[in-house]
């Protein structure tokens, strides 16, 4: 533990691209809190990381050599004086108001007139700061009504399937990191919503269809799963895409063009995008 120390040492971890492959690899292979800071991740450990380091270093390669494009990753290593980081990093993360939402660490006092949600982010899963989730919840505030039936596929931190079902609807949850999983079930359980299902593994892995399907992933991954996700939306039903940066919105949209645009959300260099299936 890093309290008992009086240095610990910091890496910071920047990847070119494909942050999230990057998230989910660390996740594996590092147990303590990781920090996000916009385009990099923050480790902190009595120990150097450098095993860790080599781990990411490694992996990139082999991210490069299985998508056909350089992945560049920089490190920053600090040996630091210890202080109490995490209170520090606590006091760095403030409440926001997004649509009908009130997202707030469990440290900070409830606001009325919102639908509060309680997050609180000592882990690298959404926590309603980054343009995609913020996004999304707009979205989510506009479009997803009572009784609704709700996919939210690559759950994360679980926040958007915990804003659905306070929209009082009934949420399916998936996702490929088991980790992922636990963290959605923990905070739906922190803010008294229920899930209705859940399982690791993606969207292809049920028959069943829905009302809204959100995916707030990666463009790449977006396009990967196009199918599955098309098959898992009612007909009028709606898909909510996040997670893409602008050289690949029309890509996206090439690939889901048989879906109706009917929202279009940008948040600095991401976009989210709301589409509807029409009957034929």
């Amino acid at each position: 533990m890093i309290d008992s120390e009086e240095f610990y040492y910091e890496l910071i971890v920047t990847p070119s691209s494909n942050r999230e492959f990057f998230l989910n690899f660390i996740i594996e292979i590092y147990n303590d809190a990781i920090e996000e800071d916009r385009d990099s991740f923050i480790l902190r450990s009595s120990e150097d990381l450098s095993d860790v380091r080599w781990g990411i270093e490694e992996f990139s390669k082999k991210l490069s050599e299985v998508l056909n494009s350089k992945i560049d990753v920089t490190f920053k290593t600090e040996k630091k004086k210890n202080i109490d980081w995490i209170k520090s990093y606590q006091d760095s993360i403030k409440p926001i108001e997004v649509g009908k939402f009130y997202i707030r660490p469990s440290w900070y006092e409830k606001k009325n007139n919102f639908i509060n949600i309680v997050i609180d982010p000592s882990l690298a899963f959404g926590s309603g700061h980054h343009e995609t989730t913020n996004s999304c919840l707009n979205l989510i505030s506009e479009h997803i009504n009572k009784n609704h039936k709700i996919l939210d596929v690559g759950s994360g931190s679980g926040i958007l399937a915990i804003a659905s079902s306070k929209l009082d609807a009934i949420v399916d949850i998936c996702d490929t990191d088991e980790l992922a999983i636990d963290s959605a079930k923990n905070n739906s359980k922190l803010n008294n919503t229920t899930i209705n299902n859940s399982w690791i593994g993606s969207a292809s892995m049920t028959d069943d269809v829905y009302d809204v399907v959100i995916a707030n992933i990666v463009a790449d991954v977006l396009i990967f799963i196009a199918k599955d996700l098309k098959n898992r939306t009612k007909d009028n039903g709606l898909l909510i895409l996040s997670g893409i940066l602008e050289p690949y919105k029309e890509k996206v949209l090439e690939k889901f063009k048989d879906f109706k645009v009917i929202d279009v959300i940008k948040n600095g260099e991401w976009f989210s995008i709301c589409l509807k299936k029409e009957n034929e």
